[in-house]
């Protein structure tokens, strides 16, 4: 398969340009001033970037198939120009076995959208116990988590992490006492960032913290990098565009102004790793009955190019980084890069496009977003994969 995109403003995250790329057997074969016989792309007045990479997503099967399933979750997060996810654990069953793992990825395989990766939970069933199903994981799994619940035992993280060293695998720290969050859940998360970190740093493993939210977790990861320890985090759009002025229930919950002054700070500074989405698409009479998440896959680069660009915080170039280099690197893949040999899966952006977030417009299952109406810029026009369009937008 062979394609052509020609007269397009191309971005990645270390350089800028004008011209062409071609895409051949699904490779970036050639960049620059090309004419080639076959089917091109005309994106006069566009940006083409590397397809997005999501670190964190729920897409709910097995299980809970009436709130998102493989299909719906695919066709969501390439509509919203990502080409590869990571998906949690918190499933019904829970994905401690890889009978689920082969499930989530033969199913996604047959879907063909998506390069998708399975979480594995940290504890069997979530129950915060057992680890011993860790022993039984195979090579496929790059993440254990348990999304959804922190690990409140200090010696069943400490075990995990030792396994998790050993397997050469990353600890996705959701960083919640949930006990400490009844009575406050700053506290909560601030205390588990601090165990978690000590943890890894005892043990050796990877460590990557997901949604971090407050001013005094990101502080606490940028002074570990600070003295050299290898530690990766992700931020959330919704963290960055919202407060906690809307009343929106999501876990963790959205912040004080001063916490999105210090995460967006800590984007500046490069102590965040990766915007990840942590898409959690729910019903409408699941989110009245009081379920956290918020389903944003889709409008995820409209809102970050839109707060963080378009408010000259950071460069296009700075973004690509955290939504598309970055996270592929974390999760071993060979894309984030508009360079010859990288996988060609790339997308197509009108950044002049202005719109409002319409949820009943989602391709997700999840209509539950708390930003309906918000003007944002930055449309996906086409997402690219290994050389196939399989989005076209307006």
């Amino acid at each position: 398969m062979e394609l052509l995109i020609k007269n397009v403003n191309v971005v990645d995250g270390l350089k800028t340009f004008y011209g062409d790329v071609y895409i051949k057997d699904g490779k970036i074969f050639e960049i620059g001033n090309i004419n080639k016989d076959c089917k091109v792309l005309n994106g006069k007045g566009l940006f083409l970037l590397p397809s997005f990479v999501d670190l964190h997503a729920h897409f709910r099967e097995p299980g809970y198939e009436y709130k998102e399933d493989i299909l719906s979750g695919s066709m969501a997060a390439v509509k919203g120009g990502y080409t590869a996810v990571n998906l949690m654990g918190n499933t019904n069953p829970p994905c401690s076995y890889m009978e689920v793992v082969d499930y989530v990825l033969k199913k996604s395989e047959r879907v063909g959208l998506l390069d998708v990766h399975q979480t594995v939970t940290i504890t069997r069933d979530m129950l915060g116990k057992d680890i011993d199903h860790l022993n039984l994981i195979d090579e496929r799994v790059k993440f254990i988590s348990d999304d959804g619940k922190g690990i409140v035992n200090n010696k069943v993280m400490l075990l995990a992490m030792q396994i998790a060293k050993k397997k050469n695998i990353t600890v996705i720290s959701h960083a919640e006492d949930e006990e400490i969050s009844k009575i406050d859940t700053r506290l909560s998360e601030n205390l588990m960032i601090k165990r978690d970190i000590e943890l890894a740093k005892f043990t050796g493993c990877s460590l990557h913290v997901a949604h971090v939210s407050t001013r005094e977790a990101i502080e606490e990861i940028a002074n570990s990098k600070d003295k050299g320890f290898k530690i990766t985090c992700e931020v959330t759009p919704h963290h960055i565009f919202g407060t906690n002025s809307i009343n929106y229930k999501v876990n963790p919950p959205l912040r004080e102004k001063e916490d999105v002054e210090a995460l967006i700070k800590a984007i500046k500074k490069g102590y965040v790793d990766a915007i990840a989405t942590d898409h959690a698409p729910h019903t409408k009479e699941d989110k009245e009955k009081g379920a956290f998440g918020i389903s944003g896959i889709e409008v995820a680069f409209s809102i970050c190019f839109t707060k963080l660009v378009m408010e000259g915080h950071i460069t296009l170039n700075e973004l690509v980084n955290i939504m598309s280099e970055n996270p592929a690197r974390i999760m071993g893949l060979n894309k984030g890069r508009v360079e010859v040999g990288y996988d060609g899966d790339l997308v197509l952006i009108d950044v002049k496009k202005k719109y409002k977030i319409d949820p009943d417009n989602f391709l997700s299952k999840g209509k539950n977003n708390p930003f309906t109406g918000y003007e944002v810029y930055g449309k996906v026009i086409s997402t690219i994969k290994a050389g196939k369009v399989i989005f076209r937008g307006d």
